[in-house]
Parts: C-alpha cells; sequence; structure tokens
C-alpha cells in the first residue's frame, strides 16, 4: 500500500486529525477533501456572536499547532466509495486511491416537507455562505420566524432579540430544547425566552407555507397565521452518508464504527465528528453519535490515533461529552450523557432564577449533569461523573490529547 490518508470532509474533526497524524510522526501524504471552497473554521459562532456583530470572519480561522503539510482539495464533494478496491470518486468524475481513509463528512441541515426551498427569504444556517445569505435577509426584515427549537433555533432567536428584532419561534414541542433538558428544564429556559421577548409558538408546526411579494404565510397546526419577511428553518440536522450508499458501510443515523473509530466492518477506514455512530464503553454498548464541538476535537484525534494504530492495537474512543450554549446571558452547560437518565433532579439551586445544576441518573448511577450559570459546580460533577463511569478494565483507556484541554 501507498504511505498515504486521505479525510474526507473540511471541518473540525477533519481538521485536528490531519493535525494529530502530524504530532504522532506521520510522513505520508496527506489529502483533506472539503465540499466548501474555503478552509475549515469555527462553525458555533455563526449563530450566536456572528449574528449580533460582536466576530467577524476573519475571527472564525483555526489555529493549528504542527505544520501539517496538508494537500487540500477544496470545492469537491466524495460522491461514491469503494472500499475493497480503496478508491473514493469525486464529483468531478475522478478517482483517488487511498492507504488509509478518514471519513469527517459531519452532517447537514434537514428540511421539512413542504417547504419552499426556492425561495430565497427560506433559510438554513449550517456553514458561512447559509450565514451570509440570512444575515442579507435580514436586513430588510421586520418579521423573522425560526422553525424549530433546538439549538440552532434557540440561539438564533436569542441573537435576533439582541438585534431589537421581532422573532417568533415555532416549535412542536411543548417546551424549548426538550430533547436534551427535558420537560422542567426545558420549561425554565422557555421562560427566559418568553421574558427576552421572543414570541414563543410552542406544542405546535406549520401545517402549510404560502409565499408572496409581501412575505411569507405559514399556517400553523393550531390554527393560527404567522407571516414574516424572512423564515430560518432549524429542524435539526441529519449525517451527510448519501455518498456511502453502495460502500457496504452501515450508515443507519451515520456511519457505524467500533469502540476504536474503525468503520465496521471495513479495513483501514475511521470515522470522527458528527457523522460517526460508535459504542462508548462508559455508557454501555449502544453506538450514538454526539454533535458537540470538543468531541470534534477529540474525535479527530482519537480517530488519527487508531488509524495509524491499526484496528488490532488502537484503544477504545471513551470521552466524558460536554458542551455549553448561552442564550440571554444564560449558559446552559452539560457534561456527559444527560440523553440516555431515566430521572434527573435538582441538586443545586433554583429553576426560577435559572441558576441551578440538575443531576441526570440511569437507574442509581450518575450519567449527566445539567447546569444553568453554575460554570464551577459543572466541573465539579465532570470530575462526578468521570468517577461515576470509568472505562471498563477489559477496553482500555484511549490516550489524552496533549492540548484537548486548551482548544476546549
Amino acid at each position: 500500500m501507498s504511505n498515504d490518508v486521505v479525510i474526507v470532509g473540511g471541518g473540525l474533526a477533519a481538521l485536528r486529525a490531519a493535525e494529530r497524524l502530524r504530532m504522532r510522526g506521520f510522513a505520508g501524504f496527506v489529502t483533506m477533501i472539503g465540499e466548501e471552497t474555503i478552509a475549515p473554521y469555527n462553525r458555533p459562532p455563526l449563530s450566536k456572536q456572528m449574528l449580533t456583530g460582536k466576530m467577524r470572519e476573519s475571527d472564525l480561522g483555526f489555529q493549528t499547532f504542527t505544520r501539517l503539510a496538508v494537500t487540500m482539495r477544496s470545492g469537491q464533494r466524495a460522491t461514491g466509495l469503494d472500499p475493497a478496491r480503496q478508491r473514493l470518486r469525486l464529483d468531478t468524475g475522478e478517482d483517488i486511491a487511498y492507504s488509509r481513509l478518514l471519513i469527517a463528512t459531519g452532517v447537514k441541515a434537514r428540511q421539512l416537507p413542504g417547504v419552499p426551498i426556492h425561495d430565497e427569504r427560506v433559510a438554513t444556517l449550517r456553514t458561512l455562505g447559509d450565514f451570509h445569505s440570512f444575515n442579507a435577509l435580514l436586513g430588510g426584515a421586520r418579521r423573522v420566524a425560526v422553525i424549530g427549537g433546538g439549538f440552532i433555533g434557540c440561539e438564533v432567536a436569542a441573537s435576533l432579540r439582541q438585534r431589537s428584532m421581532n422573532v417568533t419561534l415555532v416549535d412542536v414541542a411543548p417546551v424549548l430544547l426538550q430533547r436534551v433538558l427535558g420537560q422542567q428544564l426545558g420549561a425554565s429556559l422557555t421562560e427566559v425566552h418568553r421574558r427576552a421577548g421572543v414570541d414563543l409558538r410552542l406544542g405546535t408546526g406549520v401545517e402549510n407555507w404560502s409565499t408572496g411579494r409581501s412575505g411569507i404565510s405559514l399556517e400553523l397546526r393550531d390554527g393560527s397565521t404567522l407571516r414574516a419577511d424572512a423564515v430560518l428553518v432549524a429542524v435539526g440536522t441529519a449525517p451527510v452518508v448519501d455518498w456511502l450508499a453502495d460502500s457496504g458501510i452501515d450508515t443507519g443515523d451515520g456511519v457505524l464504527c467500533d469502540a476504536t473509530c474503525h468503520v465496521a466492518g471495513i479495513d483501514n477506514v475511521v470515522a470522527a465528528g458528527d457523522v460517526a455512530r460508535w459504542p462508548n464503553a462508559r455508557f454501555g454498548g449502544e453506538a450514538r453519535r454526539v454533535e458537540h464541538w470538543i468531541n470534534a476535537v477529540e474525535h479527530g484525534q482519537a480517530a488519527a490515533d487508531s488509524l495509524l494504530g491499526g484496528r488490532a492495537s488502537a484503544r477504545p474512543y471513551t470521552p466524558i461529552p460536554r458542551f455549553w450554549s448561552e442564550q440571554h446571558g444564560v449558559r446552559i452547560q452539560s457534561v456527559g450523557m444527560p440523553g440516555i437518565a431515566d430521572r434527573v433532579e435538582l441538586v443545586q439551586g433554583e429553576l426560577d432564577r435559572h441558576t441551578f445544576v440538575a443531576a441526570c441518573f440511569r437507574g442509581d448511577r450518575i450519567v449527566g449533569a445539567l447546569g444553568f450559570n453554575s460554570p464551577r459546580s459543572m466541573l465539579r460533577f465532570a470530575d462526578i461523573i468521570d468517577a461515576a463511569n470509568p472505562v471498563p478494565t477489559s477496553a482500555g483507556r484511549a490516550p489524552e490529547s496533549p492540548y484537548a484541554l486548551q482548544l476546549s
């Protein structure tokens, strides 16, 4: 085999994987294939600091900690994979051979049925190009509708209120971020948005869309009608796996991997970041995806380690996931895996004051914690969750990143 690595993806996980290869002494060729025409950049600010004007596009670039010496194939998209021949097909019609492959294609924005996607006043927010299109719409908009009460929808609504814009948020759930926070904690966040002046239409969805010169009309399932000059659809994401349709890889909810990031049943291929689904030995044997910024960093590093070491000697990737969001001045933090809990208990603070920590249990074992405006306490709970969910002895422990804490 030739001594080269191909990375499919141009985001954070891909960048940190390439960097890790060099830090581990890999001297072969590294090619990175990215669909966007620009270098990897920081996406979370698109819904926050970029929308509020606190950051510029020039601030989005990533610092690298070693010389990458990577061949960038920007503006190109993978359209097929033949693992048996170890060849990759691009949208240019070109085939590329690889000796080792790292998949980090991330996710794309989901769409709703019936959305007038060809109307320029209807936007999604996943890429920098999406941001520029949406931000241009806002210049002439008096009424903005956000469809979706997840992180992107909530962060955009908060950012627009900072700009003193009229914003209505629509979601089928009765409270915001219900899937992440649950009913009780989600109700606390819902009240934060309501007090900040966001017009909330919860427990309902969009039944019909109609467009005209004066704007877009949304008929909601509760019988009401909402009119807007611009609409952001933020109803979640889907893994970018369509190009793997004929590869034999299990792509149900992302690329299925084993505990060491190796793609299940395929030699010399690993996956990392939002697109990868793997079993974290700390939290049972079910393969899950984790769509968080810090995970993209650490997952890319771990996948690069596994790719270099080979399947037989690779160590499991066993992180303690964590993330944060800020909305209307409230800092929301999560550590561990709250989504797998069957019980949530308030252990510190008060919901009404939006300063608290809630512990998330599966049976009698704490598996996660959620906090509002409690950063110091959340550091303590990270240690508690780490101790309560040790890596099984048979699994071993993944090597620590030399700079993951600095990046996080």
